[in-house]
């Protein structure tokens, strides 16, 4: 029997949110669609590891009764233990009252210890809510799960699950419009950041602001594409909305980083990443936080505990400062920072401009570089990648690369996408860290310090292009060569009215 394949199975998910779509919004539906995705891929992994145990106990003489007594045991299993109620054959068929017994099912499954790393993932979402998804539908989203296994052994290769998740992620983004901007970043910026750190094998990596994951997960995809082992690369993350957060989690889990440190809660007002009262430190940070977030906690942080903001306090009504002085407070001395800023960061004065000052003086700043409009959700405006480094190296000292890459993209249906060009070009100027002619810029931190340490891309990098010289002359030649052929013209014009017993025009 053939394994299931990427392109199947990402058919499958497209048709079990097409089966939603109309009664709830993407931001809603994605809940529903996501949990049985998981709860099918549980089911399929615990089956054969159940027949397995099945046969090492049958094949050493015990008792069909010991044997079915065992297999209830969930010490016995090495991954998650699927009680009874929660098991697909007693669900699939369900015609009547599906959401509580869905509901039953996954809180069963958080409940047993066993499977303490899904505490509060499955039960984000309201299955008994015959008004949003009635039985008809829970029904048919059934039987549709249950046409594929989704067990390791039955996929063609160890990818398919994962990237089927992030295609489910970026279909509801699509689908979300301005609310996908909340927990999706596009792939082609988190492929341009990640590129641009290099996280290693052995690497902390964390992401404050983690959404669905993105970061992260291409972070262990590009240390795999490098020869290096992910699972000796330690993940950490932070995310505010819960729902979000249980998508991350069963993302982590898909793309099997099963040691992810993934925590809920607000990052600015109560990090949770702290060790002894003091925060926990990471070799590269990786971030989308939310733009110009208003009320993001300045009150509180006015006395912070965990000495963030050391060059003052960004202003209450714009909180991306905030999120870049967390992540600075968060970096060993040896690590670096990639983020998504709006520009308005990069030359707005009062509060901001002093945090910037002091990132200049202590010459954190590595890099900026402005990305085309229109490439997020949620947001036409253009944006920026600041990249900070603890450690940079001497030739680098006192010095900040600007790139401009605004006019590098293709159209993609109503957004602006970097071409894989795009993204080769802005990853070889960041490495060669060299003046590129209309496109990169390296300044040194006195003349920033001139302009008032504004990063305002366009004030280093000029990507005006020179007008071709006019020869006047010439000009003035062709004009009085066309003057001469209109009289002409003209006057033959004449000669035929005068024919004609016209007036002469």
């Amino acid at each position: 029997m053939s394994k299931l394949t990427l392109k199947q199975l990402e058919t499958i998910l497209w048709n079990a949110a097409d089966i939603l779509r109309g009664e709830l919004s993407a931001a809603e539906y994605k809940d529903y669609v996501f949990g049985l995705l998981f709860l099918k891929r549980m089911n399929d992994e615990f089956e054969i590891e159940r027949d397995l145990k099945r046969q090492e106990f049958i094949s050493q003489g015990m008792p069909d009764s010991e044997v079915a007594a065992l297999l209830e045991e969930p010490v016995i299993y090495e991954n998650f233990f699927v009680p009874e109620s929660a098991r697909w054959d007693k669900l699939k068929n369900l015609t009547l009252n599906i959401g509580p017994e869905l509901d039953k099912a996954f809180k069963a499954i958080e409940d047993e210890p066993r499977n303490s790393e899904l505490l509060g993932v499955l039960t984000t979402a309201n299955y008994n809510d015959k008004e949003r998804v009635p039985d008809k539908k829970l029904s048919q989203l059934l039987l549709l799960f249950d046409k594929v296994n989704l067990a390791s052994e039955k996929l063609e290769n160890d990818d398919v699950l994962g990237d089927a998740y992030q295609y489910l992620i970026k279909t509801f983004a699509n689908d979300g419009g301005a609310k996908g901007g909340e927990f999706y970043t596009p792939y082609e910026v988190r492929r341009l950041l990640v590129r641009i750190l290099k996280p290693q094998e052995g690497d902390r990596l964390y992401d404050p602001t983690v959404g669905s994951g993105g970061f992260l997960i291409e972070s262990i995809r590009y240390i795999k594409e490098q020869g290096g082992n992910f699972k000796n690369t330690s993940l950490f993350g932070q995310e505010i909305n819960l729902s979000t957060w249980a998508i991350c989690k069963m993302n982590m889990l898909f793309h099997n980083a099963t040691g992810a440190d993934i925590l809920k809660g607000d990052t600015i007002r109560e990090p949770q990443h702290t060790e002894g009262g003091v925060l926990k430190t990471f070799d590269k940070v990786l971030a989308n936080p939310p733009f110009s977030l208003k009320n993001w906690g300045k009150e509180e942080v006015e006395a912070d505990p965990f000495i963030r903001f050391p060059y003052g306090i960004p202003p209450k009504s714009y909180g991306d400062l905030a999120f870049v002085c967390h992540m600075v407070a968060s970096l060993n001395s040896k690590g670096n920072i990639g983020t998504v800023v709006p520009h308005g960061v990069l030359f707005r004065g009062g509060a901001e401009g002093n945090v910037r000052k002091g990132f200049l003086k202590d010459d954190l700043i590595e890099a900026v570089i402005g990305l085309p409009a229109n490439i997020f959700y949620g947001t036409s405006i253009p944006a920026a990648l600041l990249i900070i480094n603890k450690d940079k190296p001497i030739e680098r000292k006192d010095k900040v690369l600007f790139i401009d890459a605004s006019k590098g993209f293709i159209k993609d249906g109503n957004k602006n996408k970097l071409r894989d060009e795009d993204i080769e070009r802005i990853v070889q100027a960041f490495d060669k860290f060299e003046n590129v002619d209309k496109f990169a810029t390296v300044v040194d931190r006195n003349t920033i310090e001139g302009h008032d340490y504004n990063l305002n891309i366009s004030r280093y990098v000029d990507t005006t292009q020179e007008e071709e010289e006019v020869d006047i002359e010439a000009v003035l030649k062709d004009i009085r060569e066309i003057n001469s052929k209109i009289d002409e013209t003209e006057d033959k014009l004449n000669g035929y009215l005068k024919e004609l017993g016209f007036e002469e025009i």
